[in-house]
């Protein structure tokens, strides 16, 4: 097996690597994006937080696309951010399952003040859960989907970037 996938990785250069890194990243955004505005999906507190890792790595791949000397520091940090996503993801895959209690106030409205402006407040007051599932497909949510996603392209990014330093360079 390691002889296929030294030829898979011998193919793939580190500025396209971080290509792949920057579209993948671009295409997970615009998904999280559709399905808000697209199909009214609103994202709790963990749902943006996952958001960021993506961003991240949008911009770490861009880099690396245009500072070819960095490629493989970008697609190191990568790697890191996205198994940081995967954790993020984890994480709110069990405040859903109510595996375990999520942050607190996570998404609690602020409940100082008067009566009167603590019922104003909760009634204009568009309230995510971050223990509720808005979205499954095969018993799964976004957030688990992304465990494994964000978990199989962190391992991806360091296995690459261990495999393509040992394999011999075709020629």
């Amino acid at each position: 097996m390691k002889p296929d996938l030294c030829h898979i990785i011998s193919r793939i250069s580190p500025r396209m690597a971080c290509g792949l890194i920057a579209a993948l990243s671009i295409f997970s955004l615009l998904a999280a994006l559709t399905a808000q505005f697209g199909f009214d999906l609103k994202p709790c507190y963990l749902c943006l937080m996952q958001r960021v890792p993506f961003s991240v790595n949008a911009l770490l791949g861009i880099i690396g696309l245009i500072w070819i000397t960095g490629s493989r520091s970008m697609i190191a940090i990568s790697g890191l951010s996205f198994l940081a996503n995967s954790g993020i993801a984890f994480y709110h895959s069990g405040v859903e399952r109510h595996w375990w209690k999520g942050f607190e106030g996570c998404s609690t409205p602020d409940m100082s003040g008067s009566i009167e402006d603590l019922i104003n407040r909760i009634q204009n007051t568009d309230v995510t859960r971050c223990d509720e599932i808005p979205w499954e497909m095969f018993g799964l949510s976004m957030a688990n989907y992304n465990v494994a996603m964000c978990l199989g392209l962190g391992i991806g990014c360091l296995i690459y970037l261990k495999t393509s330093t040992t394999c011999p360079k075709n020629p």
